[in-house]
């Protein structure tokens, strides 16, 4: 993938020099989506950053005056539709770095990609997630009750989560977002 610049980032592809800061959110998990990404060792960060360097489906997403990675977006594709999603370093939360990103993104799978659709889960008790697909204009589609299920009780039993599903068409993204001001 080619860079994407924004006023504050850049969205790039991972490199192995990226492992420290992944190693700093993916140690800790905030959402239990990315458990089972949980990292034990910088070592463990220094493989993934280069199992993600050679892939366009996760991206990089760093600040443009330090490179410091700060989260990743991630889009899969299912033809002319694409799942999306994020995570950031809770440290950089705040200040409108996730909205900026997702922007960027949506921009780029509109536009160059050519997509007609895309989608986003998003755990019930995620408010900050469900707030920013808002911020990028999507609707939420449905919740799955016990949708899925990422960890289990200390007894060994699945502990099940409801998931929201959210999405924006790729007129509704023209009619009325193109840009969103982080």
């Amino acid at each position: 993938m080619d860079s994407i610049e924004t006023p504050r980032l850049v969205l790039r592809n991972f490199r192995q020099e990226d492992a420290a800061d992944l190693f700093a959110y993916l140690n800790n998990p905030v959402a239990s989506c990315f458990v089972s990404l949980k990292l034990a060792t910088v070592d463990d960060a220094r493989a993934e950053a280069s199992k993600r360097s050679g892939s366009d489906e996760y991206i990089a997403v760093c600040m443009k005056n330090t490179n410091a990675l700060i989260g990743d977006l991630f889009a899969v594709s299912e033809d002319d539709t694409y799942s999306v999603g994020w995570n950031f370093n809770p440290q950089y939360g705040g200040a409108g770095l996730a909205t900026e990103a997702a922007s960027a993104l949506f921009r780029f799978l509109f536009a160059v990609k050519d997509a007609r659709r895309l989608y986003a889960y998003v755990e019930d008790y995620n408010i900050s997630s469900q707030r920013l697909c808002e911020r990028m204009g999507m609707r939420q589609e449905g919740i799955f009750k016990e949708f899925v299920s990422f960890k289990k009780s200390d007894d060994g039993f699945p502990i099940y989560e409801n998931t929201m599903q959210y999405a924006i068409l790729r007129w509704e993204w023209e009619k009325t977002m193109r840009y969103v001001d982080p």
